[in-house]
């Protein structure tokens, strides 16, 4: 590794936007121009993705620092994921930057996440550039989203100093770059250079006693634990003996083995670093986000990140079906438990708890999808485990039950409008605004409890023919609007162990829609498919047909089953009710009950 003397000019900044806007597209075409990779050099689309589901969902999950010089100064940029379950990490990276760069399509204008990290931005006081993003679609609208976006700036209880933000429009993806939308066409360095002028240099006094406040962590496999952040005064350096000032400000003394920062988006070894820098500390064991690194002779602690209360939560226990252990290779319940400890000292809008029947644990999150994301993460790293339905937090204030209510916004072909608008009244939503579009399409936006979007976005893209668009943000707690069905049908479930058979299945598609096919094994326990009728039924689904020997098997007609779609790990989470699991192996998503023997349960 080279070692780097760092420029004292800084710049920070966060680039924000709602999912599917561009800003991945546009940090790596940043990184391009401020000559991070040579001009023949072959580099992979999206490549601040770095994670495996990132690139296969093609969304961001966890924020990203990367780096650029350009005129001299050096610009820290940090990639924010866009969607609303990983509002966290949007809130550990605005504590680090001074202004943002708030990315919204030309054509969708600001959606519900935009509102989200918008909010955030205002909140910490950050400087902010516009820019209104691929433009060249057919049906962008820049003139009007501009407009949005000044009507949602007014809503947020913007300064007047944040309504003064230069506009920018842009196709990220081509790196072009214009002052108006039917400007001359103009490359990055025109938004490079504003945020020079628009982004105020990191305060802090260099020669003051070092501060620096831990935003985020991670691990080395020669390093240990990592702690990145911004340092608020005073220098870095090496072998510096420091204290850990944590949650209950106890300082903890410690010393650091190496100092590095970020260049492109690689990390390379610094000797010092001065304030307004974003930093890695090596060598620290126990670090925690929120933490306030200082010297010895002044202790003291910066505010601690303050981030939004987790809304959903849901149970984790080792497998405890007849197939345990078959697939996984990692069971026990004690590394269950570390890894997901592990998950939230990374992630702050996480909590764990242990459950109250001391069977499993609990963990606390924002939404169902950053739960899903955990768990596709953990089977891919070997697990085996079993998880329940994701449930909401409620709160208690006046002797009032209060639950979280989610601000819908919901964008389809004005055919569906009516089934959709059912749908969520069902699910004790309510319509508060309609606008209708030449197009044909519809906006809707819905004021709806949490608890009736868990399993109602398979349904609504069903609803709409996968045409619909739908996102949400937490808008706060309300008081409880009443009972709803969760789901209209019953589970099948299997009553015995073996392997399912064509015969036995073909018998009972009449009673409902299968999960399982020809030649899968199945337990006793394990739901098999889901029921017509509200109740649960068990069901044989090793039947095989009796032969005599007058009549063969081959001599029957043969039997054509409806194709089964793989049951996928949202559809397994979305789909189960409070009493039902979901078996987690690296090979396998099973449904089960969370009682196995049948005559154990309630049928």
């Amino acid at each position: 590794m080279s070692v780097k003397q760092l420029d004292l000019s800084v710049r920070n900044v966060a680039i924000i936007a709602h999912v599917d806007h561009g800003k991945t597209t546009l940090v790596d075409g940043l990184l391009k121009r401020g000559g991070v990779f040579r001009e023949n050099q072959e580099v992979a689309e999206r490549l601040m993705d770095r994670l495996d589901l990132e690139r296969e969902r093609g969304i961001t999950i966890a924020a990203k620092n990367c780096a650029v010089e350009w005129k001299g100064v050096k610009i820290n940029i940090i990639d924010t994921p866009g969607h609303a379950d990983f509002g966290g990490e949007v809130e550990r990276a605005v504590s680090m930057v001074d202004g943002a760069v708030l990315l919204v399509d030309a054509a969708e204008g600001p959606l519900p996440q935009t509102r989200f990290v918008l909010s955030k931005a205002l909140a910490a006081g950050l400087a902010l550039i516009v820019v209104i993003n691929k433009i060249d679609r057919q049906d962008a609208r820049p003139r009007q989203v501009l407009d949005q976006i000044y009507d949602l700036l007014i809503e947020l209880d913007a300064s007047e100093a944040q309504l003064e933000f230069p506009v920018l429009y842009a196709v990220g993806r081509e790196g072009i770059v214009r002052r108006s939308p039917e400007g001359p066409d103009g490359g990055l360095d025109l938004l490079l250079d504003t945020v020079l002028t628009r982004v105020p240099p990191p305060g802090g006094d260099p020669e003051a006693p070092f501060r620096m406040l831990i935003s985020d962590v991670s691990y080395s496999d020669y390093l240990g634990r990592l702690a990145v952040g911004k340092i608020y005064s005073g220098r870095a350096r090496r072998n510096d003996a420091l204290v850990r000032v944590d949650a209950s400000g106890e300082a903890k003394p410690l010393r650091v083995t190496r100092i590095q920062t970020y260049s492109g988006p690689a990390i390379v070894e610094a000797q010092t670093a001065s304030a307004g820098d974003i930093l890695i500390l090596a060598g620290i064991d126990e670090v925690h986000i929120g933490d306030t690194i200082c010297t010895r002779d002044d202790p003291t602690p910066l505010p601690r990140l303050s981030v939004d209360e987790p809304t959903v939560s849901m149970k984790f226990t080792k497998n405890t079906s007849p197939f345990s252990g078959a697939e996984g290779t990692i069971v026990q319940a004690t590394r269950i438990q570390e890894r997901l400890e592990k998950e939230t000292l990374q992630n702050v809008s996480m909590r764990l708890l242990e459950s109250e029947d001391r069977d499993g644990f609990v963990l606390q999150g924002r939404g169902e999808f950053q739960m899903v994301i955990l768990i596709e993460t953990m089977r891919r790293e070997g697990f085996e485990f079993c998880v329940g339905r994701p449930a909401v937090i409620y709160r208690h204030e006046n002797g009032r039950k209060m639950e979280p209510v989610e601000h819908l916004y919901v964008d389809c072909v004005g055919v569906y409008a009516g089934v959709v608008t059912e749908k969520l009244a069902r699910r004790k939503g309510r319509l508060v605004a309609m606008t209708s579009r030449e197009s044909g399409r519809v906006s809707m936006e819905f004021s709806v409890p949490s608890r009736a979007l868990i399993g109602y976005r398979d349904e609504f893209l069903t609803d709409t023919k996968g045409t619909g668009i739908m996102n949400s943000y937490l808008s706060g707690y309300e008081e409880y609007r009443g009972d709803f069905p969760e789901r209209f049908g019953g589970s099948l479930v299997s009553d015995r162990e073996g392997t399912a058979v064509a015969y036995a299945l073909f018998n009972l598609e009449p009673r409902g829609s299968l999960f399982v096919v020809p030649g899968d094994p199945v337990y006793e326990g394990m739901i098999v498919g889901e029921h017509n009728r509200e109740n649960d039924l068990n069901v044989n689904p090793t039947k095989m047909k009796k032969l005599t020997n007058i009549r063969a098997a081959g001599r029957d007609e043969n039997v054509i089953l409806t194709p089964v779609l793989p049951m996928s790990l949202e559809k397994a989470v979305r789909f189960i009710r409070e009493d039902e699991m979901v078996e987690v192996t690296p090979k396998s998503i099973r449904l089960r009950k969370t009682t196995l023997p049948a005559s154990r349960r309630k049928v």
